[in-house]
Order: structure tokens, then sequence, then C-alpha cells
């Protein structure tokens, strides 16, 4: 069916996009891989082409424009190019409303700039070895001493760990309050007592820097912290987890299109028993399904998008995109690679790199237990 969610203005920009990937991004990417970490300076040059944040305003070096398909396209691309280590997804999509809606206009002019421009680099710390979609579990602290938080506790999973520049780190003012007990603090690099652990070894996503975060003892200014008072912290993370949840949705239909194309391409053209496998029935019954599936799971998603510009995105809608997409992602890369036979299971064949991204889809964000939970309770049982 034809896509009606983009506009000409948004095409030019994808145009944009697609060439510094392929510039600056697919030759390199195999090294990055290896590497464990994409080096900074190409967050630099993304932002130098107006790739990040362009909610922020004019003041602050953003052009003020409050449309999420701009960050579609980005995601978009960054999967067509296969550049599972670049954390711009982060940065764009999960970050940018805590600095442009949480901030006063101090913090603005402090971060905004570097922000957009490529220059600060954003991870949030959410996670902790002991509390995972659990947000109220969480034991990192933040005692009021003056005009500082004494902050102390472990973070771990944390995407952009290594390169972040700006973390909004999760704490406890008031572990006595419950939900209403949580504060977020921005903590930046080179703050005495903060320290990064290892670059996790994981199973995909092998460019993109994962980390564990130490705080002892650090001292943050009052000036960090995000809102006008304490005690705000697990609603503000709970406004702001829908976009999150849509812009994994969105990585989830734009990753299983990408390997649906190269899939069908290799049945047109691998032979087996004298015939291509686009040839035997069961080739075109399984490509036929998962080609429906992935449709449908589009014109779902941007229909979200599209709610999501308008403000009327609810929890309970991103939690459906969230985990049916990301499940179906999984099933579509995982019936492709059965297609490709022994060769899909070769790391140099992309579906083999796509499957092993694919399987954090279903867990981080909220994973898809989490995701029916939410859904389940929106029937007032």
């Amino acid at each position: 069916m034809e896509r009606t969610l983009f506009e000409e203005e948004h095409e030019l920009f994808r145009d944009t996009v697609r060439d510094f990937m392929s510039r600056e991004v697919i030759p390199n990417h195999a090294q990055w891989e290896k590497d464990g970490i994409v080096p900074r300076e190409i967050w630099k040059k993304a932002g130098d082409l107006g790739m990040f944040a362009m909610s922020v305003p004019e003041e602050h070096g953003g052009i003020g424009i409050t449309d999420f398909r701009f960050n579609v396209v980005v995601i978009e691309e960054i999967i067509r190019a296969g550049a599972s280590g670049l954390g711009f997804g982060l940065h764009n999509d999960v970050m940018a409303p805590y600095f442009v809606d949480l901030t006063n206009d101090e913090q603005k002019a402090r971060w905004l700039p570097g922000f957009v421009s490529g220059e600060l680099i954003t991870a949030i710390a959410m996670t902790e070895p002991g509390a995972g979609s659990d947000l109220q579990g969480i034991r990192t602290t933040a005692e009021k001493d003056g005009d500082d938080y004494v902050l102390n506790g472990q973070k771990t999973f944390i995407t952009n760990g290594i390169n972040s520049d700006l973390v909004v780190v999760v704490a406890k003012t008031d572990p006595a309050a419950g939900a209403r007990g949580t504060t977020l603090f921005v903590v930046e690099r080179g703050m005495p007592g903060f320290q990064r652990g290892r670059n996790l070894d994981k199973v995909g996503l092998k460019a993109q820097d994962t980390a564990e975060l130490f705080f002892e003892n650090v001292r943050v200014p009052a000036a960090n912290r995000l809102g006008l008072d304490d005690g705000q912290g697990f609603f503000q993370l709970m406004a702001n987890l829908p976009q999150e949840r849509l812009s994994i949705a969105v990585v989830a239909v734009a990753a299983a299109e990408a390997v649906l194309a190269t899939t069908i391409d290799y049945c047109r053209n691998r032979q087996a028993f004298g015939r291509n496998l686009g040839g035997f029935q069961n080739t075109r019954f399984v490509l036929a399904e998962l080609t429906t599936e992935v449709e449908i799971a589009r014109l779902f998603v941007d229909t979200c998008v599209t709610a999501l510009n308008a403000g009327t995105l609810t929890p309970v809608d991103a939690a459906k995109a969230k985990w049916w997409t990301t499940e179906l992602q999984n099933k579509v890369i995982d019936r492709c690679l059965q297609l490709h036979g022994g060769y899909g299971y070769m790391t140099e064949y992309p579906v083999a790199k796509a499957w092993l991204d694919a399987r954090v889809q279903t867990i981080y964000g909220g994973t898809t237990e989490i995701m029916k939970e939410i859904i389940g309770r929106s029937f007032g049982f």
C-alpha cells in the first residue's frame, strides 16, 4: 500500500541522511563492530548536518520543529545501512524530551547547543543490577547536602555509556515515598566519583557502547536536577516512555522490512534442486505471510507516529506497538534466516547480524511482558 506518512521535506532530509550513511558510516561500521564503539567524531559530523533534536529552539542551535517524522527518517536510514552501533536513536528519541521539556532556561543554555551539535552525547541511567523494568525498585540514592546532592549507586546496560557526556540518572531522594520519592539528575563527564565500568560484551549491537556506571559520593549541584522539585522523576519517566517505545517499534518494522527485502532477493537467486528458492510453494507462502504482517505493522506504527505528533499517543497504544512489532521483528528475521539455510548462520550475511541485533528489542524499553501488563491494566479489571 502507498505510504502517506512523509512529505517532501522529509524525503529531502532522507537524502541527506542516506548520503551521510553511505559516506561516513557504512565503510567503517565493520571496524566499529570490532572496536565495540563508534568514534565520537561521527556524532559531530551528524550534528553538522542537523540530524539531532530538531525540536530544540533556534536560540539554542536547533530549528524548533517538533515533528517525529524527522526522527523516523533517521531511524530508518540507520537500519537500512545496517548501522546498529549508532546511538543516535537514544539521543534523539529518548533523551531530547528530557533536555528540551524538563530543563530551565539556564540548563537549556548550558546543554542544548552541544546536544544539537553532537559535542555532548547523552544517556539515561535507569536500569540497575537488581532493577530493570521495575523502576520503583531502584536503589541509587541522592541525599541533599547544602546546594548539592550526594549520589551513590550503580547502573548497568547503559546505552552510550562510554561515550556519554551527560547522563540522566534516576535516583531515590526519598526512599520511603515510593513513586513520589524518585528524582532525575544530570551527571556530567568528569564529576568526581563518577566512574564508567567495562564496555559490556553483548550478543548483538556490537558497535554500540553499553556500559556499567558507578556513582560514589558524586556531588551533583542542585542546578543539575531536572524539574522544580524533588520527587517528580517517576512521573517524568512515565511521560516520556511512550515516545521511547514508539522509537523501538519504528526500529522493529524498519529492520523487518530490510531483512525481508534481502531475503526475497536471496530466494530469487539461490538455486536448490534445479530451481531458485522462490520457485517452491513453501518459500512463497512464508514470504507472503511475513510481508503481510510487516505491512500491517507498518500501518499501525505510522498511525502511532501521527498520533505522537498530534499529542494523542497513549501509553497503551505505545505499548501495543512496542511488544507486537518487536516480537514480529524477531519472528520475521528468524524465518528469513531459515530460508537462507546454512548461509544464514554466517555473520557475513546481513540476516545473521540482524538476527543477533534484534533479540534485545523485546527486552529494553520495557519487556514484552510489561507491555502486556500495561495493556491489560487498561481494561480496569
